[in-house]
């Protein structure tokens, strides 16, 4: 039995916004039926059926075949094809499909203003897990892991480790989908749970897409015709939850010439109007090609 998953990304107001079902509890999904043309084309089909928002940009994630990640009791094994869809945010309906934060199932991955209490309830809780291993080795293993993951002690935060972070996380029963493996009932300050194995699902969307905006003009599917470059410097922070620096994201964008000026001035900001951008209409076709990186340096 095959299962097809979305996530499906929008960002607002310098807020990654995930399109959920059931709650907020579910990404859109349904299986794959002999009706459907092609993978994608289900994947459509049940997205827009969910939520009554079409599909943009999509691109296969990630196939996920795990036995024990499912609430299903059953001993048929449910393969879960996803797929990340970037778009605007717009209205949706139907089957309780809502626009959530995904920073509200994944509260430790804004390191915009990161919460220390947060911070440290996870470092302790992961010390704990640590002494608790069987053996010196597995204590080592276990702190290496922690270490890196979380950038504990002198290591350095790596945005792109959400799915590492998640599992690791999981690993160690502090979350709540662990229930069906440990019977622990996980730390209710983690984040909002899933169902099934959605917020595994969206993990996976996530660190891909932090790692794209790196070398990939993907942002442009987020953004309105028009915009700031403060707008546009918000946006890759929110999904890359980390602060730029003003100037050297402002020169890049220049070096770059990914954008060009409208001839028009935003009325939406406070003080002094600020330019109004568009990407320009070869960039995407020459940045598919050859790449940029996007400086994701920590800001002052």
């Amino acid at each position: 039995m095959a299962d097809l998953v979305a996530v499906l990304v929008a960002a607002t107001d310098a807020e990654p916004l995930v399109l959920t079902t059931h709650d907020g509890r579910m990404l859109p999904s349904g299986p794959f039926e002999s009706g459907h043309r092609s993978l994608q084309a289900g994947l459509r089909a049940w997205v827009e059926e969910q939520t009554h928002h079409p599909l943009g940009y999509v691109e296969q994630l990630y196939t996920f075949a795990d036995r024990d990640r499912t609430e299903q009791n059953t001993e048929q094994r449910v393969i879960s094809i996803s797929y990340l869809a970037l778009t605007r945010q717009g209205p949706v309906s139907g089957a309780d499909a809502a626009w959530h934060g995904w920073y509200r199932y994944f509260p430790w991955e804004d390191r915009r203003a990161p919460s220390a209490e947060l911070d440290q309830l996870i470092a302790a809780a992961l010390r704990d897990w640590t002494q608790s291993a069987p053996d010196k080795a597995q204590k080592r293993v276990r702190q290496q892991r922690a270490e890196v993951c979380f950038g504990l002690g002198d290591r350095p935060w790596n945005e792109e480790l959400v799915l590492q972070r998640y599992e690791l996380l999981f690993e160690a029963g502090l979350v709540h989908e662990a229930i069906r493996r440990t019977g622990r009932a996980g730390l209710p300050q983690l984040g909002q749970p899933m169902r099934h194995d959605h917020r595994r699902i969206l993990a996976t969307g996530i660190a891909r897409l932090r790692a794209k905006i790196k070398y990939r003009p993907v942002v442009f599917e987020l953004m309105p015709p028009a915009f700031t470059l403060l707008q546009l410097q918000q946006a890759v922070e929110a999904l890359a939850g980390r602060s730029l620096h003003k100037q050297n994201f402002r020169r890049f964008i220049e070096q770059q010439q990914l954008v060009e000026e409208t001839g028009a001035l935003s009325t939406e900001t406070p003080g002094r109007p600020a330019k109004l951008f568009r990407f320009r209409g070869d960039v995407l076709l020459e940045r598919a090609l050859s790449g940029s990186k996007l400086p994701l340096a920590r800001g002052n």
